[in-house]
């Protein structure tokens, strides 16, 4: 491994928006570290994959802050230049139905608010000088339904996605002076396997270009975010929905 070699953290990455991130950084020739609470897949397809894969459960939130030790250990040199907060859950009621207010019960609220958006000030806060190392950059993955009603997106997740906007800029602002930028990305109907049954018909109402992105779409843009040639944006949440968001 070349000493320059850069290395991303990503949460995430079994599927979708993470495994094509993944993919992207990879052949950029990043070394990539992933965080998931299932084990390696051999159905991910890169280098040192199973090797650098960090298997926990980032709903438990005691259990992110003593692997904070473990993840440092695998940084060359305390250095990591990317954390990419992918990771996030949507639970949904029977028969893949929209869970509101009423429907959503305690237990289920703790869950989503510690994966989508706890474990992202965890990470960032015990991961921090390494990031100070190498003015590094934190990209948080929000969504549309964090400014909308979404007609699939349940209210914990929508909530959660909101405050990982606030959570964002509130980052790029303490962690702006270290060098660290801090920025999110807000995907809309992205073409993965967890669509919900309707979709395509919201997609011809509701997005201008007409139709789903493409999780290499979405990689792209988070590759631009952590690449040097964004080294001046920080606290962004860039919309990457077809113009859904207008």
């Amino acid at each position: 491994m070349l000493n320059d070699q850069k290395t991303l953290l990503l949460t995430g990455a079994s599927r979708g928006i993470g495994h094509a991130t993944v993919r992207y950084f990879s052949a950029a020739g990043w070394r990539v570290l992933t965080v998931s609470r299932q084990p390696f897949s051999v159905d991910c397809p890169w280098d040192g994959g199973e090797m650098n894969h960090i298997q926990l459960d980032l709903s438990r939130i005691e259990d992110v802050q003593k692997a904070i030790p473990d993840l440092l250990a695998r940084l060359p040199g305390g250095r990591l230049d990317a954390l990419v907060n992918n990771a996030g859950i949507s639970p949904k009621g029977p028969e893949g139905a929209r869970l509101g207010v009423l429907d959503t019960d305690i237990e289920t609220w703790n869950q989503v608010l510690n994966v989508n958006l706890l474990s992202v000030a965890v990470l960032g806060r015990g991961l921090i000088n390494a990031l100070k190392a190498t003015e590094g950059t934190i990209l948080n993955v929000t969504s549309i339904a964090g400014t909308r009603v979404h007609p699939f997106a349940g209210s914990a997740y929508a909530v959660s996605k909101a405050a990982l906007a606030g959570l964002t800029r509130e980052m790029a602002s303490e962690f702006g002076p270290f060098g660290v930028r801090v920025n999110a990305i807000a995907p809309g109907e992205i073409d993965t396997a967890i669509l919900s049954p309707g979709t395509a018909e919201m997609v011809k109402r509701e997005v201008p270009m007409g139709r789903l992105g493409a999780p290499e779409e979405v990689a792209a843009m988070i590759f631009f975010l952590c690449s040097r040639k964004a080294s001046y944006v920080n606290g962004a949440e860039i919309h990457i929905n077809g113009g859904q968001h207008v």
